[in-house]
């Protein structure tokens, strides 16, 4: 391949503008074929929550069912996602597998996570996690205790994140430091 034809900083780095970090995207979470695990189980999730909050006489019949499901896809992903979690809208779990989030952290809008993602307390580290727009994390990666993550972020394959990350930076190691500022 020429170096014409490779694309520089620039464009590399609209690309990754074209995804907004306040603006949801629901296609994102909208499942291609029946078997596809991430987008049900959050579906489940949002529906849970939307009849938790809805007055009319079917919702309690209805919240019974997306527990139901939720519990379903649970099991099937190995995901531990809680029904009251703070997710925002467009996000996508390619592979949901061993993904666990704690009761409280919060995941912004456009976000990605990939299989064992774990986001939650470390221990002795206080507080829980607060992942911003658009903030793709890499599989295996660890995000513990009362950090923020900035929108645009990159969390790298298997990082333990015990720090904040800066807006468009890049995490990587154990334990993680920032090797790239957007």
């Amino acid at each position: 391949m020429t170096t014409a034809a490779m694309p520089t900083a620039p464009q590399t780095a609209d690309i990754h503008r074209g995804v907004s970090a306040t603006v949801g995207d629901p296609s994102r979470e909208t499942a291609a074929r029946f078997w596809c695990p991430g987008p049900k189980l959050v579906r489940s999730i949002r529906d849970y929550q939307r009849h938790t909050s809805s007055p009319g006489p079917l919702s309690p019949l209805l919240r019974r069912l997306a527990v139901l499901r939720h519990r379903f896809w649970s099991v099937v992903s190995g995901a531990d996602i809680p029904l009251n979690s703070k997710i925002g809208i467009g996000l996508l779990m390619v592979h949901p597998n061993g993904i666990v989030v704690s009761p409280g952290a919060e995941i912004g809008v456009n976000c990605l996570l990939l299989q064992q993602v774990t986001l939650g307390t470390g221990g002795k580290l206080p507080g829980l996690p607060i992942l911003e727009g658009h903030v793709d994390v890499g599989a295996g990666a660890k995000i513990l205790g009362g950090v923020r993550i900035g929108q645009h972020a990159k969390i790298g394959a298997n990082a333990v994140v015990l720090c904040d990350v800066p807006p468009g930076a890049t995490a990587v190691g154990v334990p993680a430091r920032i090797i790239e500022r957007g």
